[in-house]
């Protein structure tokens, strides 16, 4: 039989625990710990000294409220002084964040990448970024690590881009490139699918928040998909679970850059939307949103080009919904920007398609934390072993 868990093994938990909730939920009281954690006034009280101990809360009074008693003390994170760097590599964006505990962007840069740009060319820019952030990081401040989001399929195992069709790489070890090309005690580079940490955080502090069940999708030229189930990632055996890109739902589609024929992204895609739309000459993400803007306006072959991709994205999503049964489903990337515009044709072919029991409390959903959702991600990444266990590596 498993031995019991000791009183230092609980204690470490708790104080787990009560970070978490204050990194999602921000600056709480102790009395709402109390009830929202299950835990005494004394413990709540013993475990917040503790994290206030090592830097990671601070405890402030609250204003007065007119109600008998002292004012319970507000729990907040320190998030100012505790943080990790979050970078995102897109189709066509390099990002770069300095993320507070409690999901605060402190710092930020971004640059145009080319879409000819290879490993070498991006890591390059992303170091950069971090050595110019780390000039205004306080004195005494706390780095927890470095996290890293790419739109390709992610190894979880290390951190390996197995494949990026969208952004042309195959077998690249961009984390360890990258920590190598930043020197210095950066520490190990935690490295994620994009749709898969803007899941994560919609899921704890966005659009899907107190949602069990939510499958967030991803577009620019590709697509792929971040799926909570039972509050819980999916990411599959090896990490690369969510490539909803690559379902065929034409078999007799156009050809797509994986090697197969009538993936959902040849349907759905930036790349068919420009085409529908007669704008092949153009590309990324101001090019869909011209599209999406004409169509606005009245133009016909942009509104036949939304409504196309319109149509094979309900046929899509009610197939996800019949299969996952989420109770919401949101539109990232320039996804967003079609779902808009064309909502109303993704939800009548929803409609056709996913049965009735799995459609009917579904909730199709833009994210609530936009652009931002990836960055934040990528810091939760770096986040995770620090809520694991807030006094592993503790000073002070």
């Amino acid at each position: 039989m498993k031995a019991a868990p000791s009183q230092e093994e609980v204690r470490r938990h708790n104080l787990g625990t009560l970070l978490r909730y204050v990194h999602i939920h921000g600056a709480t009281s102790r009395a709402e710990l109390t009830t929202k954690l299950g835990l005494n006034r004394s413990t709540i009280g013993a475990l917040t000294a503790d994290l206030t101990a090592v830097g990671l809360v601070t405890e402030k009074g609250q204003r007065e409220t007119g109600r008998a008693g002292r004012p319970s003390l507000l729990v907040r994170p320190e998030s100012a002084m505790v943080y990790a760097y979050a970078l995102n590599i897109e189709v066509d964006r390099l990002r770069a964040a300095r993320v507070g505990l409690g999901g605060v962007i402190l710092d930020r840069r971004e640059a145009p990448r080319p879409r000819e740009m290879q490993v070498v060319d991006a890591v390059r820019p992303l170091a950069g970024f971090i050595h110019e952030m780390r000039k205004d990081v306080p004195d005494g401040a706390r780095y927890v690590g470095a996290g890293l989001a790419v739109a390709g399929m992610v190894r979880r195992a290390d951190g390996m881009v197995r494949l990026a069709p969208p952004i042309g790489w195959v077998d690249q070890p961009v984390g360890d490139a990258l920590v190598e090309e930043i020197g210095g005690d950066v520490g190990p580079m935690v490295v994620g699918n994009i749709a898969d940490v803007a899941a994560l955080v919609e899921h704890s502090r966005g659009a899907a928040a107190g949602r069990e069940n939510v499958i967030y999708l991803y577009g620019d030229v590709g697509v792929c998909a971040g799926i909570i189930a039972g509050g819980r990632r999916i990411t599959g055996h090896g990490g690369y679970g969510g490539e909803v890109g690559h379902m065929v739902i034409n078999p007799g589609g156009n050809p797509c850059s994986c090697g197969s024929r009538g993936c959902w992204e040849t349907e759905i895609g930036e790349y068919p939307l420009l085409r529908l739309a007669g704008r092949e000459d153009r590309s990324g993400r101001e090019a869909v949103l011209g599209v999406v803007e004409a169509a606005m306006r009245g133009d016909w072959a942009a509104q036949q080009a939304v409504r196309h991709v319109g149509e094979w994205i309900g046929l899509g999503v009610g197939n996800l919904v019949n299969i996952f049964n989420p109770e919401a489903v949101i539109f990232g990337g320039t996804l967003r920007d079609v779902y808009l515009v064309a909502a109303a044709q993704i939800r009548s072919r929803l409609n056709e398609v996913a049965l009735p029991a799995c459609r009917e409390h579904i909730r199709l959903r833009t994210p609530e934390l936009g652009a931002d959702a990836a960055l934040i991600g990528a810091a939760e990444l770096a986040f995770e072993k620090l809520l694991e266990d807030p006094l592993l590596g503790a000073t002070g």
